[in-house]
């Protein structure tokens, strides 16, 4: 007889992760025979540029990239992202004591709780928002209280709404703009806000960036490091996942506060052991080659989203076309939940989208739907969501 196995109180109190159950009810779509088309994820379908797969595989057999890399990140990859958010933001980093590369943005993100949470400290996160800060939260031991993003205050957090005796325990907070899900975007007044109350109260301030560079009609989003006295309270991480079309190499940045950088970097240190080098050489190579592979992508998901929300319009559902990002956040019809559309839209047309519900309780009430499908199968997701029939 095989031993009892218990999991930990830390594992029994997380939800079940969001884009888990969604592959869930794809998979049993796909049983069916159905044709689904997946809406759910934000995967890019494109490929990598060319020109970064080329410095990939001229590096990789140069066997000394084949060693264990640096906790830290290479010099050489550190100085290319200063060097980067020099030209992008007007920020000067240090990149010895202010920049640590990472295995994805989601590993420095999964990790920050540890390093600066202790059983019972509270983190706020914003809501809807994406489940990792949430998730990773308890399971340092923190307490998780939401920021509600609504949309009458342009899915942005009221600051002064957050109960002061609550603001005063906080130790940490995470931003995410532009923002999934809901494609929302934040000014560098408003990052001076942030601030300041994080100032105030003595909280480091995290801020979420992999779609910086996915943005529409000449938008430019910030960067929370242009706001003044941002390099005092806080740090940014940045992908090279949507940016670059580089989801499954598993490559990007944390920048920053020096203290909140060591840190990190003294969890990842006993956590793993960095980033494949021949990566950090490609990804040298994304932020210093030709950004044409940018301005092409980001023309892509424009005529995407032009076409969704056209189609989303004309069912007379609510949606605001976003400035950013590669998803469209929009309401659900009268009398579904989120997650009651969802199945409606899975079971019967073999469509997939995330239900708002999944990202927070504020989140009830909409759908997420990504960009990140070939334009002719977004095409016939509208055509068979047109087919719907529901009252508005």
């Amino acid at each position: 007889m095989g031993i009892k196995v218990e999991r930990a109180d830390r594992i029994k109190n997380l939800p079940p992760y969001l884009f888990a159950a969604v592959d869930q009810k794809k998979l049993e779509a796909l049983s069916r025979g159905v044709d689904v088309i997946d809406l759910g994820v934000g995967d890019p379908v494109e490929p990598t540029p060319r020109h970064i797969i080329d410095k990939l595989c001229e590096v990789a057999y140069d066997r000394a990239n084949h060693r264990y890399p640096s906790y830290a990140g290479m010099m050489d990859f550190r100085a290319a992202i200063a060097r980067w958010y020099e030209k992008k933001a007007g920020v000067k980093l240090d990149p010895e004591t202010q920049v640590l590369a990472l295995i994805g943005a989601k590993e420095g993100i999964g990790h920050t709780p540890f390093a600066f949470i202790d059983p019972g400290d509270i983190v706020l996160v914003p809501d809807p928002g994406y489940p990792v800060y949430r998730n990773c939260t308890l399971l340092a031991g923190g307490k998780p209280v939401p920021m509600p993003l609504l949309e009458e205050n342009r899915f942005l957090p009221d600051l002064a709404a957050i109960d002061a005796h609550v603001g005063d325990k906080v130790k940490l907070m995470f931003l995410n703009y532009p923002n999934n899900p809901t494609g929302a975007t934040a000014t560098v007044e408003f990052f001076n806000e942030v601030v300041e109350f994080a100032r105030s109260h003595n909280i480091i301030v995290c801020h979420d960036a992999p779609y910086l560079e996915l943005v529409f009609g000449g938008y430019q989003a910030p960067s929370f490091l242009q706001a003044e006295g941002a390099l005092e309270v806080g740090i940014e991480f940045y992908s090279f996942s949507k940016a670059y079309n580089m989801t499954g190499w598993r490559l990007g940045s944390a920048v920053g506060n020096e203290d909140v950088i060591a840190g990190l970097q003294r969890v990842k240190s006993n956590l793993d052991s960095g980033v494949f080098q021949a990566i950090q050489l490609a990804g040298i190579q994304a932020l210093e080659g030709s950004q044409d592979c940018i301005a092409r992508q980001n023309a892509i998901y424009q005529e995407r989203r032009d076409i969704l929300v056209e189609g989303l319009y004309g069912m007379g559902l609510q949606v605001e076309p976003p400035k950013a990002t590669c998803y469209v956040w929009c309401r659900v019809p009268a009398g579904f939940s989120s997650a009651g559309f969802a199945a409606e839209l899975i079971e019967t047309i073999g469509v997939v989208v995330t239900p708002g519900s999944g990202f927070g309780e504020n989140g009830e009430g909409y759908i997420r739907l990504s960009l990140t499908v070939e334009t002719d199968r977004l095409k016939e997701a509208v055509r068979r969501m047109k087919t719907i029939k529901f009252d508005v």
